[in-house]
């Protein structure tokens, strides 16, 4: 064979696996710059140590590069698996070092301060938004997608990945599924019993059916003694030949090292000389390569202890200030270590081997080994290699109570934060807690280590800052953050009434007014479910901003709440608005007063027939997510309620498309959470308005969105959503009970406003057929608080039920009312579906003139909204109202917004 590593190994017994990579290799060659055909894909080869992985992909990367494609590689370091973005950063960085700043800046378009410090261009500065983990994984998606456009084809080479950080792997197997649609073939070596539990994600990507594994096999005695002549000649004895293949068990590592010894030892490859291969391949192993490595002097011994703890890339002057030696004497151990090939390099320093790192490393005696690492965390900060650098070192130390080491940790946590690196920061801050810090210092590292957690696991946030809580040493400033973000960490819990206590206990304890746990307290009683004084809450909350201008931020999101209380309970639109315009102001992602504040005053103006204002609005949550690099639960969020104003506007098929996004990105947050709740039942709330019922039942089992439902108050209702999809399938009986419990929930909440949940009259629809009386008292209540409310929306859509369940000859006027008054309403969907009930109604009359010109315009402005059976329906009652209409009448626009009408 023609392919040779770096070390000048022969590929023995290889054809099959180098044939498949160069299949591979063409066939993303074949898509050119980005051509139709030809598109990349994923190839894996799984193998225990000493197989070949890593020759054969050094091969994989000397044809990519003949063949004209970028190449990116990267390998996994055992004692580097804890920096964060450690396997990222030696993929791109080498790319990126050649390009100026202006083509750095344009590869990462919008990403470049969310996901330049994961690369390692900078330093994130101190105080700025933390950007979550799936925001830097998507802007790492966009940098790898720039430079497949770019520099196509690519190829990204990963070899020990098993010994890959878990951010990298998080995101490689992310993208490695989206491979295929780019010009890029993702090629990854590992060893299949060494892939740690915790990167799930990756393991989900090379044990499914993706890409099946191609496994690397124990060379047969024939390769062997192949191998074997080609290194020590033609002549070499047949016995000596199977006795290297039974000391190495075909392992190809082994068999070159053991052929290295022969030849070091001027051995020759006859029968006499077999008896002596057991002891020579001992030495290229285990305890064999220890007593090996000690006859090369002390130095060499510390100099290789050093490097073993160093890891990979090894700076030649850092390994012998770890060693502790002076120049000459280290340049003269690196000299004898390359020798005994158990180094190679210059000043860049790499063992031979993995094999031979991780036994220097085990050999190393434990406690010598500690102080290594300690001595090699201020050798690397020294050296400005950077505090995360230093800490994965500090992390092997042993616990001695230095406050300087706990101030390290810290800053190493808070870096890590700025990654998008939480569970690495976690690492830091939990060995801080074990050093222990100072007394006075305690609290900070418990809090800080419950804020590592709130976004990935609130329960355990609870548990940190509850301790931190508990602290004797505790000032003012810090009990309050830490109060506020455990209120936090139980509401993402779905635990609202303990997040409302939590902060209400501290309102009650603390001496001073602080404006903040004040917020947070009427914040999560206004979102819990099963509060029981909504009443009282409601009525302090109006006198206490009654006066307030809202030009103080605290005072906004006060405003911000009695919005949304007023909007809830049904007070007139016109005071809410009122209300509204106060409290705007409030950034989405201002860590302090958090999402949830300027959300519910913006869906204030949705409710209130407002709804240019509120698109813009819910625009800028999202644009404003997507700059600071938050992509999950927050931008999930943001498209629901997108998805919700779009729905309310009759945009049915863009309201479907937003909620499919908001689907799929709390789908990466985890299962049940209260984002994907939002998420599901607006998709199921448009999908129904659609009349896609079977689509709606699937979405429905897809993610069990039946009972027990949250404890937090959901939009839409996630109970009425379930009612309305029972009452769809015709289980009137399972809709009524629903419907029924729903409507007991909310009015003991004060949730009175029927535009917000319409659960009356969906309630009256399933009760009509056997309790008509029960179901127009219902539709008479709605229609009171409608009213009330003041809305063309919410006042035609009550009309609307009331007229389905009416006596008989009292719908008609009930259906000329709410047309006449869902024209002033930007709810086109509904004014659609006013309309071809008025025509069908007026069809059933006699009325067939007039009856058509409403069905065609019905009709025509359903197909606008993406309602088809609505549109459907409208068609087949034209069919039997008499003539149609030509299709040409114009829309009644009366009304309507541009972005409606256009």
């Amino acid at each position: 064979m023609d392919g040779r590593d770096r070390l000048g190994k022969l590929l023995y017994e290889r054809e099959n696996e180098v044939s498949a990579a160069r299949d591979a290799v063409e066939a993303i060659r074949a898509g050119g710059g980005g051509g139709e055909g030809g598109r990349g894909g994923l190839l894996f080869f799984s193998a225990a140590a000493g197989l070949g992985k890593t020759t054969v992909l050094a091969e994989v990367r000397r044809m990519a590069a003949a063949r004209g494609c970028t190449v990116l590689s990267a390998r996994g370091s055992e004692q580097e698996h804890t920096v964060p973005f450690h396997v990222v950063r030696q993929l791109l960085q080498p790319l990126l070092a050649s390009c100026t700043e202006d083509e750095r800046r344009e590869i990462f378009g919008g990403w470049y301060e969310i996901a330049g410090p994961a690369v390692g261009l900078f330093a994130q500065q101190t105080g700025t938004a933390v950007p979550d983990p799936q925001g830097v994984r998507d802007g790492l998606d966009w940098v790898v997608t720039q430079v497949a456009v770019r520099r196509a084809p690519v190829v990204i080479v990963l070899d020990d990945a098993h010994w890959g950080d878990l951010e990298s792997l998080a995101w490689l197997a992310a993208f490695a599924v989206r491979a295929r649609e780019l010009p890029v073939l993702v090629v990854i070596g590992y060893r299949p019993d060494e892939v740690p539990a915790e990167a799930q994600a990756f393991r989900e990507l090379i044990d499914g059916r993706g890409a099946r594994p191609i496994p690397l096999h124990a060379l047969s005695p024939e390769a062997v003694a192949e191998l074997v002549r080609g290194a020590l000649g033609a002549a070499a004895d047949d016995v000596f030949c199977r006795e290297c293949w039974v000391v190495t068990g075909g392992n190809p590592y082994e068999a070159v090292e053991l052929i290295a010894r022969v030849q070091d030892r001027g051995l020759a490859p006859d029968a006499e000389s077999a008896s002596l291969l057991r002891e020579l391949g001992a030495s290229a192993r285990g305890t064999g390569l220890v007593k090996r490595l000690e006859r090369l002097g002390h130095a060499a011994v510390r100099l290789a202890w050093a490097a073993a703890v160093l890891g990979t890339e090894i700076s030649a002057e850092l390994a012998a200030t770890v060693a502790g030696l002076p120049p000459a004497e280290a340049q003269s151990a690196v000299d004898r270590l390359r020798l005994a090939r158990i180094l190679t390099g210059t000043r860049t320093l790499e063992f031979i081997h993995p094999l031979i790192a991780t036994a220097v490393y085990q050999a190393i005696p434990p406690a010598t080994r500690t102080a290594l690492h300690g001595q090699a965390a201020w050798a690397v900060a020294d050296a400005g290699l950077g505090i995360t650098a230093a800490a994965r070192h500090l992390l092997e130390t042993h616990p001695e109570g230095d406050p300087h080491t706990v101030r390290q940790l810290r800053a190493a946590a808070g870096e890590n934060l700025r990654l998008g690196a939480p569970d690495a920061a976690r690492r830091c801050l939990e060995r801080a807690l074990r050093e222990p810090p100072a007394p006075e210092d305690r609290a900070g590292v418990l809090y800080e280590l419950g804020c590592s957690a709130l976004l990935t696991a609130p329960a355990t946030t609870v548990n940190h800052l509850t301790a931190a809580l508990e602290q004797p040493f505790l000032d003012a400033g810090l009990r309050e953050n830490a109060t506020f973000r455990l209120a936090q960490a139980f509401a993402h819990n779905d635990e609202p009434a303990k997040a409302a206590a939590v902060v209400g206990a501290e309102v009650a304890r603390s001496e001073s007014s602080r404006a903040r746990l004040r917020v947070a307290h009427y914040l999560w009683l206004v979102f819990d479910a099963h509060e029981t004084q909504a009443s009282d809450r409601s009525r302090r909350l109006a006198e206490l901003v009654e006066h307030l201008p809202g030009q103080a931020v605290e005072e906004r999101a006060l405003l911000c709440l009695r919005t949304w209380d007023a909007t809830l309970r049904g007070e007139p639109a016109a005071d809410t608005l009122a209300v509204a315009a106060r409290a705007m102001g409030l950034s989405y992602t201002d860590p302090d007063w958090g999402f949830e504040l300027p959300s519910v005053a913006a869906l204030g103006y949705m409710y209130a027939d407002e709804c240019d204002r509120a698109e813009e609005l819910f625009s800028s949550a999202i644009a404003e997510c997507e700059r600071v690099g938050w992509s999950g639960a927050h931008l999930s969020f943001g498209f629901m309620l997108l998805g919700l104003v779009r729905l309310r506007r009759g945009m049915l098929a863009e309201a479907e498309e937003c909620a499919r996004e908001g689907v799929r990105l709390a789908e990466r947050v985890g299962d049940r959470v209260p984002a994907r709740w939002y998420a599901v039942g607006l998709l199921l709330d448009v999908l129904l308005s659609r009349g896609c019922l079977e689509e709606a039942l699937h979405v429905a089992r897809t993610y069990d969105f039946a009972p027990p439902y949250l404890n937090a108050v959901v939009f839409p209702d996630s109970q009425t959503v379930y009612g309305r999809l029972l009452l769809a399938r015709g289980l009137r009986k399972e809709a009524e009970a629903q419907l029924t419990a729903a409507g007991a929930r909310l009015e003991a909440k004060g949730i009175l406003n029927p535009t917000w949940c319409p659960w009356a009259g969906h309630l009256a629809l399933a009760v009509a057929e056997e309790d008509p009386r029960r179901a127009r008292a219902l539709t008479a209540k709605m229609l009171h608080r409608a009213e009330r409310y003041g809305t063309p929306t919410a006042v035609g859509e009550a009309l609307s039920f009331s007229a389905a369940v009416a006596e008989e000859g009292q719908a008609l006027p009930l259906r000329e009312r709410a047309v006449q008054v869902l024209r002033r309403s930007p709810g086109r969907h509904a004014y659609a579906e006013a309309l071809i009930d008025l025509g069908t109604e007026l069809g059933r009359g006699g009325h067939d003139d007039r009856a058509t010109g409403l069905l065609s315009e019905g009709v025509e402005l359903a197909d606008r909204c993406g309602a088809g059976r609505l549109a459907e329906r409208g068609r087949a009652e034209m069919a039997g109202a008499g003539p149609r209409l030509d299709g040409k009448r114009p829309l009644a626009r009366r009304g309507a917004s541009a972005a409606e009408t256009g």
